[in-house]
């Protein structure tokens, strides 16, 4: 199977929260959507490590974040009602050019550098 992606312009960057004993760290991110007549809000959430990789993301980036889905069911007690909740753990993202961050890799601040006839190399 396929990484799941999905595409969108980043409207919130959450802090990092750290939750139990063990210092579990999640971060959700969530992006916008233009769905014709309304928008759509996609919260993604990064975890453990995962957290540090979003540190440079900016609200108006257009991204792309590969993800996979986790699911799970939470009863209070045998006598309660079931339910079932998901979330979408992201995995790893691309800057893509179009958002107000532009591109995401430094070196090509040198490649238009070098189409300018005043750069220093």
């Amino acid at each position: 199977m396929s990484d799941a992606k999905v595409r969108g312009i980043v409207h919130l960057v959450e802090e990092t929260k750290t939750y139990g004993q063990k210092g579990f760290r999640k971060r959700m991110v969530v992006l916008e959507q233009e769905q014709g007549s309304f928008t759509n809000y996609v919260p993604v959430e990064f975890t453990r490590d995962g957290c540090d990789l979003v540190d440079g993301l900016k609200k108006g980036d257009n991204v792309e974040v590969t993800y996979r889905l986790n699911g799970r069911r939470w009863q209070k007690d045998p006598d309660s009602e079931v339910k079932f909740f998901v979330n979408v753990e992201a995995m790893s993202f691309q800057v893509l050019e179009g958002g107000a961050g532009g591109s995401s890799d430094p070196n090509d601040a040198f490649d238009e550098a070098a189409d300018e006839e005043d750069a220093p190399f």
